[in-house]
């Protein structure tokens, strides 16, 4: 009888097998999945990408990159809450889908708080707003006279080009109807076509369209001019208080296991600290800025009252 009272002990006080095996030491065993809420080609797509191809060579595992878009990256968020915590499903999550969609949509389906454990900030951006080469307007100035003179249709694919657009119209006078696109990428390209007449792009999309001389901006989301587009005013100098500052970061199922969380944290701050991988990044228009995981939590909770805030004062209705 003694050894099974015993045996009982061991099983009331041991943890549960899902635990030991997501707290093994010799993380990651196998395949490990970072999902991407925004199309192949946007900012998150190409900072996930490259994450993505060091924490593979760094853990000798297969790191795949899957896209799953809709719905403001909702229905990324909502996979990757519902997987399993053991450090195998991660998402490049936004400042869309942790922080604005609370504000921009009734029914998100998941807490960007509570239903993750945030791992690390990688980078920050802004957006540009662009126009066809033969758009009229020239400058924040001349835009906002032709704006307001005109009807214009915007096109938007995220969360912060949605908030972007309305303040052309709360803090411009701009009149202006929304179009809502799937990603970023397939906004600029009805640009391109003249379907619409503008939208904000990330600065891994937006350089490029100017450098190619497809498309050319007229100014930069951010507080003053950015550092990457130094000769590109903001838009801020003809609409005060104009911001929608961009940023996208790591983050696992709430109740992953603290040491899986710093274990990837550890080697994504290592990549993103060399001096090669900055520039690799700024060439794609983001800018290294990484935050430890309980500092980038604080960051996110942060964020949702902000946004929530500018998504108020720019007039959006949740939808």
């Amino acid at each position: 009888m003694r050894w099974r009272w015993a045996l009982l002990a061991s099983l009331l006080v041991a943890p549960a097998t899902p635990q030991i095996r997501a707290a093994e030491p010799d993380y990651p065993r196998h395949q490990i999945k970072i999902i991407v809420p925004f199309p192949p080609g946007a900012g998150p797509d190409q900072v996930a990408r490259l994450v993505g191809q060091h924490l593979q060579e760094a853990f000798g595992q297969t790191v795949l990159i899957e896209t799953r878009t809709g719905a403001l990256g909702s229905i990324a968020a909502q996979e990757v809450a519902r997987s399993a915590p053991d450090g195998y499903t991660l998402m490049m999550g936004t400042n869309t889908t942790h922080a604005g969609n609370v504000a921009m949509l009734k029914n998100p389906g998941y807490d960007p708080v509570k239903d993750f454990a945030p791992v690390m900030r990688t980078t920050t951006t802004a957006m540009v707003m662009l126009v066809k080469p033969d758009f009229p307007a020239k400058s924040p100035a001349e835009f906002l006279a032709y704006g307001r003179a005109h009807d214009l249709i915007a096109g938007y694919g995220s969360g912060a080009a949605q908030i972007s657009i309305a303040q052309l119209t709360s803090r411009g006078g701009v009149s202006i109807t929304a179009a809502s696109y799937r990603g970023v990428p397939q906004a600029v390209t009805d640009v391109i076509a003249g379907v619409i007449d503008l939208s904000f792009a990330d600065f891994s999309v937006a350089i490029p369209q100017m450098q190619g001389g497809t498309l050319r901006g007229i100014g930069v989301t951010s507080p003053g001019r950015n550092e990457l587009t130094p000769d590109l005013p903001a838009l801020s100098e003809a609409m005060p208080g104009f911001e929608a500052t961009i940023w996208y970061g790591l983050f696992a199922p709430a109740r992953t296991p603290q040491a899986i969380v710093d274990k990837i944290y550890a080697e994504g701050e290592k990549f993103l600290t060399q001096p090669a991988t900055r520039e690799r990044l700024a060439k794609v228009g983001v800018i290294v800025s990484p935050m430890k995981p309980a500092e980038f939590g604080d960051f996110v909770r942060s964020e949702v009252v902000r946004w929530s805030a500018d998504a108020r004062d720019a007039g959006i209705e949740p939808q």
